[in-house]
């Protein structure tokens, strides 16, 4: 596929852009770049009205399985989606979902009728409509860059998703100090109308295989094949299998922010929304470092080498009494999480078949997202038993044990991921 504005990638921050000046890819991210701190400042949000309304552990793990789990029921059908229909009206469409379910949540705060429940069922149809929505965009930034720049879009559009990260929590810390909860929400559901707008000016025009693929009607037996191509491949297999032990062990004590802020730290909501921020900015800090890498080498030992590092700062972060060495286990965990993201995203768009690539981003947006939700669901129980500390380090050193077994497992994932990508970016 040639791109207008393609040129060959090189080291620094020129990846970045070279990969803006392709038409499609700039309006895209501009676009993208407002709905996602919106997006992130409702999550914030929507947490800590969770803490305010229930003051439970349990809940907050509740109100994230709402958001996140949706994913493990709908991937099998968002990844088939992604690879049969029409991206770009497939992700406006949940956008508009999204931007409704923000003004219904924006109403229902205002007049003080939202409660935990209602607050449950609102996050749940968000997640359902992110569920379908995660396979398509994830599967779209191939169509909108040339195969050279496609780790450049991959990390530029990873850099977008964490800026946000930083911006959206830290703007919530303000609205909701100076204005109000629904405030936040009212303010998420304007973010959505410019990516909306720039959806709509985006132009793709379909390959050949695209077009054969989304004459089949063989749902079943189309979703099994890519989760089976996905498993056995020996490079992308590994992959999920890692991101999988993590997700399901550690990641969702991000979602256990609030408690930690309010019971350990006891530094309230601004408390909270600086441990969101500060994960988030850590988060920037990675995906700058990765835009400046001009190509896929060494992306395995990077993957390998900063899950161990997101492992060691979950345990210093549960290990201190200090709210500000906190903060600093923070800003290693976001930049150690940001790096391994973007680095897998990297290697699986670069090896995986194209006639794969919607079931097979599916199936890692799955773990990535259901992982999570099952894990805060676990922390939240568990803390309610053993406290926040000690679930999140037990979840920690489970995470530490498999790092071990993959790290002996890293010349096969790189023999398999990089030398396969190179080979396909030299076809």
């Amino acid at each position: 596929m040639e791109i207008e504005g393609a040129e060959a990638p090189r080291a620094g921050f020129a990846n970045a852009v070279r990969v803006l000046r392709i038409r499609n890819y700039g309006v895209y991210t501009a676009g993208n770049s407002i709905s996602l701190i919106g997006t992130w400042m409702q999550r914030a949000s929507v947490l800590w009205l969770a803490w305010a309304l229930a003051h439970s552990t349990i809940w907050l793990g509740i109100v994230s399985v709402a958001d996140l789990l949706p994913t493990l029921a709908l991937s099998p059908i968002a990844g088939l989606l992604a690879d049969r229909v029409d991206r770009v009206r497939l992700i406006r469409l949940t956008q508009v979902i999204a931007m409704t379910q923000a003004v219904l949540l924006a109403a229902l705060t205002y007049t003080g009728l939202i409660t935990i429940e209602l607050l449950f069922l609102l996050t749940l149809v968000l997640g359902a409509a992110n569920a379908v929505n995660q396979p398509a965009r994830l599967a779209l930034i191939p169509n909108l860059v040339d195969r050279a720049s496609l780790a450049s879009a991959v990390a530029v559009n990873a850099l977008v998703f964490n800026s946000a990260r930083f911006l959206g929590p830290a703007a919530a810390g303000i609205v909701i100090d100076r204005g109000s909860v629904g405030l936040a929400f009212a303010l998420n559901a304007a973010t959505y109308v410019p990516f909306i707008a720039a959806l709509a000016r985006i132009k793709l025009i379909p390959d050949a295989a695209s077009l054969a693929r989304a004459a089949r009607r063989e749902f079943v037996g189309d979703t099994l094949a890519g989760y089976v191509y996905a498993l056995r491949h020996p490079g992308i297999g590994r992959m999920i299998l890692l991101f999988a032990v993590t997700t399901f062990s550690l990641r969702g004590f991000i979602e256990m922010f609030p408690g930690f802020a309010d019971l350990v730290f006891a530094r309230g909501p601004v408390g909270y929304t600086w441990l969101t921020a500060t994960l988030g900015l850590g988060a920037v800090m990675g995906g700058l470092w990765m835009v400046r890498r001009p190509g896929i080498h060494g992306l395995t030992a990077l993957i390998i080498g900063h899950t161990s590092l997101v492992a060691l700062s979950a345990l210093g972060f549960t290990a201190t009494a200090s709210y500000w060495v906190a903060i600093a286990c923070v800003f290693i965990c976001g930049f150690s999480l940001v790096t391994t993201g973007i680095s897998a995203q990297t290697l699986i768009q670069s090896a995986v078949d194209p006639a794969m690539r919607g079931r097979v981003l599916g199936f890692y947006g799955m773990l990535v997202r259901a992982g999570p939700a099952f894990n805060a669901l676990v922390l939240g129980w568990l803390a309610s038993l053993i406290g926040l500390r000690l679930s999140v380090a037990v979840g920690a050193l489970v995470c530490l044990a498999y790092w071990a077994w993959a790290r002996l497992r890293q010349g096969v994932m790189e023999r398999a991921l990089e030398a396969e990508a190179r080979g396909a970016a030299a076809r």
